[in-house]
């Protein structure tokens, strides 16, 4: 689709290298932030973003064991990817700025969105952590933090890439018909993820998860993941200030 080839504002967001720097403060602040939670993968469920547990499980299956392990993979796979696409070494801070007040208004359909389709409290919808925890709400913006960050990185970023090998390098389907699927099938999967924890299945928190997993998708090809990352995390701090101005 050659969406992020260019040199304008609308493509300069695209390029992995931007991205990292733009998401670098929210990695260390849920890197740090986490440290008050340490997490083993071996272990029951704690309160922690699941995301980030799978990734943890996921280097522990061959022997490396490191609550920084999922910072490092953000990191190298954004790198790579800059290397990869021979972008230019640029340090841009009015790029950032924009990325940060775009986030913020894509932020707002989301919050629509969620007013429209969930009954009762918009939050109850779409939880990092179990509904009605006492975590307070410190610990709560770091998990809210890092959710934006390892979800994005796990179902739009790897999921998506994913998919879209399988069905357009290898099986050959055009983009028009494969990336329709490969929304759908991204988003339902983040819907059914946050199931993975103690919280029982219910159709609104899924149909409104399935939506929001659309939306992040249409968000992170269109206007590239460190955007992508800056509205779920967003949307979830938001929801924490919402739950405790109450």
């Amino acid at each position: 689709m050659n969406i992020g080839s260019g040199e304008g504002y609308l493509d300069r967001t695209h390029r992995p290298l931007q991205a990292l720097i733009f998401i670098l403060p929210l990695l260390l602040w849920y890197q740090i932030g986490s440290t008050l939670h340490p997490w083993n993968p071996h272990q029951g469920p704690a309160p922690n973003v699941i995301a980030f547990l799978l990734m943890l499980r996921f280097f522990a299956f061959f022997g490396a064991v490191g609550n920084y392990l999922p910072l490092l993979a953000v990191v190298a796979i954004l790198l790579l990817w800059h290397l990869a696409r021979k972008d230019p070494w640029k340090l841009e801070p009015g790029l950032y700025a924009g990325m940060l007040g775009e986030s913020l208004l894509w932020t707002m359909p989301l919050l629509l969105l969620a007013a429209l389709l969930t009954s009762g409290p918009m939050m109850a919808a779409a939880r990092t952590i179990p509904a009605g925890s006492a975590l307070p709400w410190p610990t709560q913006a770091v998990l809210s933090v890092g959710a934006g960050v390892y979800e994005e990185l796990l179902f739009r970023l790897i999921l998506i890439t994913v998919l879209n090998i399988m069905l357009v390098d290898v099986l050959g389907l055009s983009p028009a018909r494969a990336i329709p699927l490969i929304v759908l099938a991204s988003a339902v999967l983040f819907s059914l993820y946050h199931y993975l924890g103690h919280e029982a299945p219910a159709w609104n928190t899924f149909l409104f998860r399935t939506a929001a997993g659309v939306y992040f998708a249409l968000i992170f090809i269109f206007r590239g993941f460190g955007i992508d990352v800056g509205v779920h995390t967003a949307y979830d701090l938001i929801l924490v200030a919402m739950q405790f101005s109450r």
